[in-house]
This record gives C-alpha cells, structure tokens and sequence, in this order.
C-alpha cells in the first residue's frame, strides 16, 4: 500500500498486551519513517508506551466509556487517519478503527458469520490464533498483512529514572547485586505462595544480594510487597506503586536477575534482557510466555512461538528460563481451578521452593556461561 500519512493503532487491552504491540510499532516506524503513529489504548494501560521513539501520541479512553466520553472520542479519532490497524479481534477494536480511518486492518476472531461484517470492514485481515500462535508474532502477521518488514524486538519503556532517585537511598541505587522480585500479580490465579517467596528470598540473601519487589498501585499489592520487605530490613525494599514503567525498565536492566509470574513486568524484564525466571501454571506458555530480549533467532521465527507445550515443565530461550508447576493438566488455560481469577492454582499451590531456587542456580549458570 501506499505509504499513509497518519495511522492509528489500537491496543486497547492489558499493560502487557500493548508491551507486546511494540514490534509491530516498530515494524510500522520503520517502514513508515514520516508517518504520524498514535497508539489508543485503555485508561492507565499506556505506561508501557513511556518514552517509545515509535510512538508520537498515546491517546487514552476509558475500558467502558459513558455518552460524554463516547463523543470525546469520536471528536478525537473521526476520520483523522489514513490507516487503522487493530491487534484487537474484538467488535469494540473494529469500531474504533472505522471510526479513525477509511483504510483498516486487523484481527478476525473467527469465520462465523457473527464475524462477516469485521471481514467486510477490512482492507486485510489475518486470523486470531489464540492458542498455538504467540502473541507478538499474531500481531506480526498484520505487518504481512500491510506489506511492512516485521521487526520482531519488543521495546521497553524508558525515561523517569528520577523516580528511582527519589525513591531509594544512595546505597540502594548503587547495591550491586540484586534481584528483582515480583511476588503478588494482580489476579490469584497466577500467584505463588507465600512460603516460597520467603524461601527465595531468603535464599538470595544468603548469597549476600539484596532485593527490590515490585508491584502495582493496588493498596493489596502495595500491603503485601511492604510487608515481605520488612522481615528483611537492610536486604529488602518493595517498590510496589511507586515506580514508573520506564523508571522498572532502568531497574531491571541492571538487575542480576528477575523472578516473577505471567505478568506484564516478568515480560517487560525479559524485554529488557534480565535474566528472567517466569513461575507459570495455568497460562498457555506458547501464546503468552515472556518474549526473549531481541526477539529469538531467524530459526525460531519460522515456528509459532519460541515456546513448546512440554512436559518437562521447564524450558529456556534466550534470557528467560521458564518454569511450570507440576501437573498432567499443566497448563490448562483456564483461569485457576475454580474456573475464576480469583481461585487458586493448584499446580502453583503445590510448587516447592526447591524447584525455583534450582531453576534459578540455572538460569544463572546458564547466564554466566
């Protein structure tokens, strides 16, 4: 096509889901080095776009907008475009992209005919695999789709390093080595125990390392990870709610090593090339297993995802070792065991620390050869 002049791109998801729109960005950027890119995304979901090079504007909307915030955004996006691309197959994704653009690409979510009209709106079109296709390289195929040379590195945040100065003491900024730890996702169903993270933790400071835990701004999370911090004063800090994304991404790349669940900072830390050890259960590895910093060899491109469905329970590509629990059910894609987020994980429940700690003495000899 002919190169647009303005494109809107819309990620309107999870922070982790617009981390991983970042190669397609990029692949945009690259091919369309002119062009006016703006990225639509959810209401506080944008931090992942933080100082993106690939990126002149992050337009935000609520997830559920009332009338007032509908016509804001109608006046913001109407036909303002010359392209809009979806990474979302959902009805609300299409319609946003009819509204900002004549020309559109995006996900199909199936070819029901419930689906005819999101094929009939689309210039191209690819089609959602939402099980055996990572997500990076789904949203790929619409840069096939566009005619663009796919960039397959995922771009990490940047910026705001102050915020680390103002939050850690001179001591803190300058310890060298340490671990980052992300102990309390926002959603049961992806957490471990609190025994384990204990036994880490204490573990790591038995090598002499000290540790900052991170979390989101939720006073859940913020309570929990103040509260593993204090057992070990002088080893320990939590700073959870207090960083930005492009602050995290400054820490963690001069981290020793990252260990956390299927959330957005385990993917952002592998981004940033950290030794990344990634605690999954139920979550499918092969369509959301953490992207390995600049993206994986020509070799593995070829494939669906650098990750197997395996039972073996662990497996590593790259920087990033991933471990799951055990379980002939493992993973099961299902959102814990009662079938809701906030229901437990048996096959995390069940996860000893033994196992972590000898992922970890892995991932680190691994790292170090």
């Amino acid at each position: 096509m002919n190169p647009p002049s303005a494109v809107l791109l819309v990620a309107t998801r999870e922070i982790g889901d617009v981390l991983l729109t970042t190669p397609l960005l990029r692949s945009m950027r690259r091919a369309w080095p002119l062009a006016r890119i703006d990225v639509l995304v959810y209401r506080h979901k944008g931090g992942m776009l933080e100082g993106n090079p690939d990126c002149n504007a992050v337009i935000e909307s609520d997830e559920h907008p009332d009338r007032a915030g509908y016509q804001r955004l109608l006046r913001r996006l109407f036909r303002r475009y010359d392209l809009a691309v979806t990474t979302q197959a959902n009805d609300r994704g299409h319609l946003y992209a009819l509204l900002a653009a004549r020309r559109r690409v995006g996900l199909i979510p199936d070819l029901s005919w419930q689906s005819a009209w999101k094929r009939a709106l689309c210039a191209s079109w690819s089609l959602l695999d939402n099980v055996h296709t990572h997500t990076v390289l789904q949203n790929l195929m619409l840069a096939e789709r566009l005619g663009i040379t796919p960039r397959h590195e995922v771009v990490p945040p940047t910026g705001a390093e102050e915020d680390l100065e103002r939050r850690l003491p001179l001591a803190w900024r300058t310890a060298t080595p340490y671990a980052v730890l992300h102990p309390y996702p926002r959603w049961r169903y992806k957490r471990w125990t609190d025994a384990g993270w204990r036994a880490l933790l204490q573990n790591l400071a038995e090598r002499g390392w000290r540790v900052m835990l991170t979390g989101g701004s939720d006073a859940e999370e913020r309570e929990y990870c103040a509260t593993l911090a204090a057992q070990w004063p002088g080893i320990a800090v939590s700073l959870a709610g207090s960083i930005g994304f492009g602050a995290l991404a400054h820490l963690l790349r001069k981290a020793r090593v990252y260990v956390g669940p299927d959330t957005a900072t385990t993917h952002l830390a592998a981004a940033c090339g950290t030794p990344t050890l990634a605690l999954y259960g139920p979550s499918n590895p092969v369509k959301w297993g953490p992207w390995p910093a600049n993206g994986v060899s020509s070799a593995g491109l070829c494939t669906p995802s650098p990750w197997v469905m395996t039972t073996a329970h662990w497996q590593r590509v790259g920087n990033v070792l991933l471990l799951q629990g055990a379980g002939e059910c493992v993973p099961c894609r299902e959102e814990g065991c009662d079938r809701h987020r906030n229901s437990d994980s048996l096959c995390l429940t069940t996860l000893p620390a033994a196992r972590v700690i000898a992922a970890l003495d892995r991932l680190l000899a691994n790292n170090q050869a």
